[in-house]
C-alpha cells in the first residue's frame, strides 16, 4: 500500500488552514502540520520532513518566497527535500516568478478545485512541476516576447553543457509532459527519464524541472 503524500499547510488565515485540513482529511493526503508564518514554516519543515509543503505567499513576516528558499536551500537533512507547491489568491507575474526562483515546484490560486489541488500535491510529491494554466500561458507568452538574441541558443547557451538526449528530455519537461510520458515518446523507461532529469539539473544548478522548464523557454527550445 502507497504511503500517504505528509504535507505542511502554510496560511495565515486560521480559516484557511482548517479547511485546508478538512478537505484533505477525506483524500490520500495527510497534513503533518500547520504555519501561520513563514518563519515558523521553515521550523516545521525542518522538524516535521513533509514530503510536499503548500504555501501562501503574503504573510506577516518574512513571506512565503522567502520561506520556500530558505526551507530548500538551507535543508539540514540528508536526503530529498520536500517539495513547494504555493498555493495563493494573488495571480501576479511577481509572485510567480519569484516563487519559481526560489525553487517551489508549483503554482496554484486558492480558487482552483479540491480535485486539482490534491492532484497537483500528488504531481509535486512525485518530483514534477504543476502550475495553474494560466500561468503556464504567461510564462510561455513572456518569453515568446523577448528580443531574439535573448530566445535562441548560441555561444554561452546553458543547455550546451547537455548532451542530445538530455536535450531532448529537457524540451519535452518545458512542454509540460510526465515522466511517463518522456519515456513513451523517447522510447526511454520512466527509471531512464527520471535520472535524465536529475542530470540536467545537476549540470545546470537547477532546483527543480519548472526551472528546467523556464530556461529551455528562455533558449527559445520548447516551442517546437
Amino acid at each position: 500500500m502507497t504511503p500517504p503524500v505528509r504535507v505542511l499547510t502554510v496560511d495565515d488565515q486560521e480559516l484557511v488552514r482548517t479547511a485546508l485540513r478538512a478537505m484533505l482529511r477525506r483524500t490520500d493526503v495527510e497534513v503533518v502540520g500547520e504555519a501561520a508564518d513563514g518563519a515558523r514554516a521553515v521550523e516545521a519543515a525542518y522538524e516535521l520532513r513533509p514530503d510536499v509543503v503548500l504555501m501562501d505567499v503574503r504573510m506577516p513576516g518574512m513571506t512565503g518566497v522567502e520561506a520556500t528558499a530558505r526551507i530548500l536551500r538551507g535543508w539540514p537533512h540528508p536526503g530529498s527535500r520536500p517539495r513547494v507547491l504555493v498555493l495563493t489568491t494573488f495571480d501576479l507575474d511577481e509572485y510567480v516568478h519569484a516563487a519559481l526562483r526560489a525553487g517551489a515546484s508549483g503554482f496554484l490560486l486558492k480558487n482552483t478545485t479540491p480535485e486539482l489541488l490534491v492532484e497537483a500535491i500528488g504531481v509535486v510529491a512525485a518530483g514534477e512541476a504543476m502550475l495553474a494554466p494560466t500561468v503556464t500561458r504567461r510564462l510561455i507568452r513572456a518569453f515568446s516576447d523577448l528580443p531574439p538574441p535573448l530566445v535562441s541558443g548560441g555561444p554561452g547557451d546553458p543547455l550546451d553543457a547537455l548532451t542530445r538526449r538530455e536535450r531532448d528530455v529537457a524540451e519535452l519537461v518545458a512542454r509540460g509532459l510526465p515522466n511517463a510520458r518522456i519515456a513513451g515518446s523517447l522510447g526511454l523507461t520512466e527509471a531512464g527519464v527520471k535520472s535524465t532529469v536529475n542530470r540536467i539539473l545537476t549540470r545546470l544548478g537547477l532546483e527543480n524541472r519548472v526551472q528546467i522548464a523556464i530556461l529551455v523557454l528562455a533558449a527559445g527550445q520548447g516551442d517546437g
